[in-house]
């Protein structure tokens, strides 16, 4: 039996019913839905309806009864026919290679999104749809903890990711916005495990320079931990180097350096969602366990490995007790607790602004290269430096509205 593709697009003020009712005339005519996409934007709806009917008459009636019904709901609706042809090429297409691209900021500008849509264009590749990840904002309120983003879902092939993501992070450098470019596929959406590195990452400071200010060694051990973090000499030296200047400094110091962390903006929002959604939690620090179990009481965090301060007599001896936590240590940590975990490292994410996060955040499903230094930012594999820790759901492609349910 012949039949006829056709494809309606629907515009107009959105109602109870509308699509309830466009639908009921297709089916009193046994139409075949092909494909159906819908977006509400400002309460004005865009609806997409493809569907095959026998041609003839059937055809015809059933493109008249539309239109009428379109008029009864005082909507807009534009027919396009659509060949046999057309339609098996559209089909074909989804065996492409399909992509996330997610955009971030305080706000989003039209140049930024501009730049990201040129790049996408330019490789041949099809957007495929385009969801907003956060609320709406208020035009005449200001938002304490403004932040945006959008998720570009996209179908293709890109044969050099590299020269693709390098792109994007010319425009990141450029326009100050976060974009972030993951393959979409099964383990994106089934992660399990998030690893955090602790200073300057999970909290806004640096204990060890915390510590050495009230030692009198401030300058000297901030030196030395600005060197390390840019990868510019060892973190096994750079680690015994400050801790010997931290020799003597009394045990009571830890516990009012502990009270006063300041915890990274978005951290409490991250950790609990996750929580809720299943996942693990766990600090891989080149810190200090004493400050990781106090962080992991306060936020619910499920593991901790990091270095422990050696103290008799109740002071800092200047030593360490165990294995130094360096870079490679903490790729290990990761590789442990996925098989501890009996997950697929590809399901895992870890999240670091230092060089010696670097190997951690290769290995990981994911690495998020956070508020990073330049180092860092430029050999990860995304980064988040526009907003807080809780950009990281958005990675995941969750939705305000699924985060704010949380508590």
């Amino acid at each position: 039996m012949a039949t006829d593709i056709f494809l309606i697009n629907i515009s107009g003020q959105d109602k109870p019913g509308l699509t309830s009712g466009l639908t009921g005339v297709l089916a009193n005519y046994g139409a075949k839905i092909l494909d159906i996409g819908q977006a509400n934007i400002h309460d004005t709806l865009s609806l997409g309806i493809l569907f095959e009917i026998s041609s003839g008459k059937k055809s015809a009636a059933v493109l008249k009864d539309l239109l009428f019904k379109a008029y009864e709901l005082g909507i807009q609706a534009k027919f396009t026919p659509i060949t046999q042809e057309d339609y098996e090429s559209w089909v074909n297409l989804q065996g492409k290679d399909r992509y996330i691209i997610t955009i971030l900021g305080e706000k989003l500008a039209a140049e930024q999104i501009s730049e990201v849509t040129k790049v996408i264009s330019e490789k041949n590749l099809n957007i495929d749809a385009i969801k907003r990840l956060t609320g709406r904002i208020s035009l005449v309120r200001e938002e304490e903890y403004p932040r945006a983003s959008i998720q570009l879902s996209v179908r293709g092939k890109i044969d050099n990711k590299s020269e693709f993501t390098q792109k994007f992070m010319d425009i990141s450098h450029e326009l100050d916005v976060d974009i972030a470019f993951q393959e979409d596929n099964i383990f994106r959406r089934n992660r399990r495990l998030v690893c955090f590195d602790m200073d300057s990452t999970l909290i806004q400071t640096e204990v060890i320079d915390e510590l050495a200010e009230l030692a009198g060694v401030g300058e000297q051990v901030k030196a030395i931990t600005e060197s390390a973090m840019q990868g510019e000499i060892d973190f096994n030296e750079s680690f015994k180097r400050r801790m010997k200047l931290l020799e003597g400094l009394s045990e009571d110091v830890l516990k009012e350096v502990a009270e006063r962390l300041p915890i990274t903006k978005g951290a409490r929002r991250l950790v609990d969602t996750l929580h809720s959604y299943g996942f693990k939690t766990a600090i891989l620090s080149g810190g200090f366990t004493y400050f990781g179990h106090y962080l992991q009481k306060k936020l619910d965090i499920d593991y901790v490995y990091a270095n422990e301060l050696e103290i008799k007599d109740g002071k800092l001896t200047g030593g360490y007790i165990g294995d130094i936590v360096n870079g490679q240590k903490k790729a290990e940590y990761l590789q442990l607790l996925a098989n501890k975990m009996g997950i697929d490292i590809s399901q895992t994410i870890a999240v670091g602004d230092g060089a010696n996060d670097l190997p951690m955040l290769d290995l990981a499903g994911l690495g998020i290269a956070f508020h990073a230094k330049p180092k860092v930012k430029d050999n990860a594999q995304n980064s988040i430096s526009s907003i807080g820790l809780d950009g990281i759901l958005y990675l995941l492609g969750y939705h305000d509205r699924h985060i704010d349910l949380i508590g």
